[in-house]
């Protein structure tokens, strides 16, 4: 990790294997293709299904209060819990989940992502189970969200044009222009076409090694630095439905913390 200006935020496949089923630690897998968990998982990993558990199917927006803590007692996490957060597709949604424990305050020092997800375990030849973990309940309390990790679309609006924040559109340069609404297999879309006015292109898998690892420090910083992202501002990150602009946003966490 020493390729990294703050390794703390994620955790090796080989760091898995070995602590992984220590006291006081949990894993969850949350994966673009929800039936990957069931046909086999690292030992003791909570699997979490994206569309129906970490969302509210109601509002169609992140969970609230209420139903992040029931998630947290189900899945066996007390608030002084090391979460570990891995799943397929370079981790997308393992990071949606990840930033949510940050929005509802679970200390941040216990949050970290395994560096290279799902497929780093399974191209390492690592073991896969299929029991599924029944922890019991913890009791858990969420905090008081931090909205400093969530920009609404009222933020946004309100900086256009004046060149104070970064925003950055992590979807692909298709999405970006318009062409498409979606990514492809995706039936979930956007509603209209286009990009914010003013928004930097940089698709979220130009973060990320053909390992599926993040890129080096020095990559991250060249690869941001260089579509204008100015690290003395706020930066915004969005996509679509938040799973890739939660990548980005960890890696902006592993890279600088902006």
């Amino acid at each position: 990790m020493a390729d990294y200006a703050n390794p703390d935020v994620l955790v090796s496949t080989e760091w898995v294997a070995a602590h992984g089923g220590d006291a006081g630690i949990r894993l969850l897998e949350v994966d673009v293709d929800t039936s990957a968990y069931a046909e086999g998982h690292i030992a003791g990993a909570v699997g979490l299904n994206w569309q129906t558990q970490l969302c509210d199917q109601i509002r169609r927006d992140i969970l609230t209060k209420d139903q992040f803590e029931a998630l947290c007692n189900d899945s066996g996490i007390a608030n002084d819990t090391t979460v570990i957060f891995y799943g397929d597709n370079n981790n997308w949604f393992a990071t949606y989940a990840l930033w949510q424990f940050r929005y509802y305050e679970h200390d941040e020092s216990l949050l970290k992502v395994m560096n290279g997800g799902r497929q780093k375990w399974i191209d390492e030849g690592r073991e896969l189970v299929t029991d599924v973990p029944d922890y019991p309940s913890t009791g858990y309390q969420a905090k008081f969200p931090d909205d400093n990790v969530r920009a609404t679309a009222v933020n946004v609006r309100d900086t256009l044009g004046q060149s104070i924040v970064n925003l950055v559109d992590v979807r692909s340069p298709a999405e970006f222009s318009g062409e498409v609404i979606a990514p492809p297999g995706m039936s979930e879309t956007a509603q209209r076409g286009g990009h914010i006015p003013g928004a930097a292109n940089i698709p979220w898998a130009t973060a990320v090694a053909e390992d599926g690892t993040f890129k080096s420090h020095d990559e991250l910083e060249a690869i941001y630095g260089g579509a204008g992202v100015d690290n003395s501002k706020e930066t915004v990150a969005y996509c679509r439905i938040g799973e890739r602009s939660s990548h980005t946003w960890v890696c902006a966490e592993v890279s600088t913390r902006l």
